[in-house]
């Protein structure tokens, strides 16, 4: 059995990365024309400058978007600056890619499936055989499939949670992706069915225009059969919801839930913008409870977020993984995990040992929670079951034990939602600094609202300090720079640093943010405004500021720092 590390693409634009930077269909430019406004606004002149050589519609629910086709000698960059600048223009942006980004590794496990190891059986404990292989669910310490040691009770805290609710048949969860093995024996009582559709007469019976859409809609092919042919997504789908207590394979977070299968990526697990604004906007139309997102890559697009903020505004629930390049997603987004809508919910990866997972993307800031992301075993496509890793596999954890949230209590404001889910997360030192809350998902806890005590500042204590001048380097700054600035506020318990603007040479230069004995707390790098380092306990802080001799830029601005 293969181990494979799949989730985010490393694509996810950085900052001050130009967006056609970003991979991208060639030629293709999705545009949202103003209200009451179209291509034909556009001048047979302004046209043929261009080099547009045709167009198609995205007909959306809501709206209608246009892909248009740019020959290939013309520069996509100065098309898009020239449609932007177009008063009939609302947005221009490349047709971006979005990928699983497969990473194939040793292998862990065989294909046998094991039966679990537990002696501590409980009523809500299932009968599937390789129940004791999920040690996502149950953390036994020794239950990871490539049999390395864990730490006992690093799980999303299932069993516990099963006492309470297995889930609802009333719940439904779109996981938008590569599709679903509708049929596989662990997944099929699970899978959501429009019965209002009748298969196979070519007619929209249920008017939604989609003709035979009987288990969701594949917006790869432009057709209605979701069929999974990568894997993927019928990973996460078991996850989710492989049922329970039917004597094979394995289990899911919800015993009880409808899984619509709703693909835009292909087999080869790739697919585009245009694909992911439809496969949402009809998940969003199909009134979904929830959207489980393990994908990834382009660059900040506003045709995207704009469908997640329509399903925002129903009510639905959007998880996303946050990404597997291992980097800091405050600083470089990876969307659409880094969209800031009110119904996102970043996902980092955690191992069984209990640390953060080495592949996984972080950020203190812009990702949420973390749940468990590393050899997971769950079932993939023709009937099969296998281990994969990444923040892929971390997502579905969080889209069931949400899912369990909906099947107890129903929708909640998502402000509420979002507090709940951080607030009631088990501490787990490893993730300081690394999600908002350095929290593992609990699903016990986030059913029953209990909220573990944390040890450090209150969000909402911190107050501002002005500094008596300014901490500014020149403007560009100097080669081989090590200057220091030491801070000491009597009083302070804890103290942060709000970084007004930064932009230093990648990895290379660096702010060091360091406690009063002197150890490192965190590294700022890269480009970015209004950022607040993570928090130092004491009432002193060095600002150590370092650069090679490669590059330089413009530099830093430090106008003020937050105490308690």
């Amino acid at each position: 059995m293969k181990k494979m590390l799949l989730g985010l693409s490393t694509l996810a634009l950085a900052t001050g990365v130009s967006a056609t930077e970003a991979k991208h269909v060639p030629g293709e430019i999705v545009v949202k024309f103003k209200a009451g406004k179209s291509k034909n606004f556009l001048s047979a002149k302004t046209l043929s400058s261009l080099g547009i050589q045709g167009q198609r519609d995205i007909k959306l629910s809501y709206d209608t978007l246009s892909v248009l086709k740019v020959s290939a000698d013309k520069s996509m960059e100065s098309v898009i600056a020239t449609l932007k600048n177009n008063p009939n223009v609302e947005f221009a942006e490349p047709n971006f890619i979005y990928s699983v980004n497969p990473i194939k590794e040793e292998n862990v496990v065989s294909k046998k499936l094991l039966k679990s190891p537990f002696t501590d059986f409980t009523a809500a404990t299932p009968d599937d055989p390789s129940f004791g292989k999920l040690w996502g669910l149950r953390n036994t310490g020794s239950n990871e499939p490539n049999g390395s040691a864990g730490v006992e009770g690093a799980d999303v805290n299932a069993l516990k949670a099963w006492d309470i609710t297995k889930g609802s048949r009333a719940v439904r969860i779109a996981v938008i992706d590569t599709g679903v093995d509708y049929t596989h024996p662990d997944l099929k009582a699970n899978m959501w069915v429009n019965t209002k559709e009748i298969a196979g007469n070519g007619i929209d019976d249920d008017g939604n225009g989609f003709i035979d859409d009987v288990y969701g809609y594949d917006f790869a092919n432009n057709d209605s059969n979701p069929m999974d042919g990568n894997g993927h997504g019928t990973h996460c789908s078991g996850t989710i919801g492989a049922v329970h207590d039917n004597k094979i394979g394995v289990s899911g977070v919800m015993s009880d839930v409808q899984i619509m299968a709703v693909k835009f990526l292909g087999d080869d697990g790739s697919g585009s913008l245009e694909g992911a604004i439809k496969a949402i906007d009809y998940a969003t139309m199909m009134n979904v409870d929830l959207m489980s997102n393990s994908w990834g890559g382009g660059g900040r697009s506003e045709a995207l977020l704009e469908a997640i903020k329509r399903a925002s505004d129903k009510g639905i629930i959007f998880t996303a993984a946050a990404g597997n390049s291992s980097s800091n997603n405050d600083s470089s987004p990876s969307y659409p995990a880094s969209y800031d809508t009110p119904n996102m919910v970043s996902v980092a990866a955690t191992t069984a040992q209990n640390g953060l997972a080495s592949f996984s993307s972080f950020g203190r800031n812009s990702v949420h929670i973390a749940a468990p992301g590393h050899n997971i075993l769950s079932t993939v496509n023709g009937g099969g079951y296998d281990v994969y890793s990444g923040t892929s596999m971390a997502t579905p954890h969080v889209s069931g034990v949400l899912g369990l949230l909906l099947a107890k209590e129903g929708r909640m404001p998502h402000s509420v939602m979002r507090e709940r889910l951080t607030m009631t997360s088990v501490p787990v030192t490893a993730l300081r600094g690394k999600t908002q809350t350095a929290g593992r998902i609990d699903a016990y806890n986030l059913l029953t609202d209990v909220r573990p005590e944390r040890s450090g500042p209150k969000n909402d204590a911190w107050k501002k300090q002005a500094l008596e001048s300014s901490l500014e380097s020149d403007h560009p700054y100097a080669d081989n720079m090590n200057v220091a600035k030491t801070i000491t506020i009597p009083g302070a318990k804890y103290i942060r640093v709000k970084v007004a603007k930064y932009d230093l040479e990648q990895g290379y230069d660096y702010l060091r943010i360091a406690d009063g004995a002197g150890n490192t707390v965190e590294k700022v790098t890269g480009a970015g405004t209004n950022y607040t380092t993570d928090y130092i306990e004491g009432n002193t802080v060095t600002i150590n500021f370092v650069t090679d001799r490669s590059m330089t830029k413009w530099g830093y601005l430090i106008q003020e720092i937050e105490v308690q």
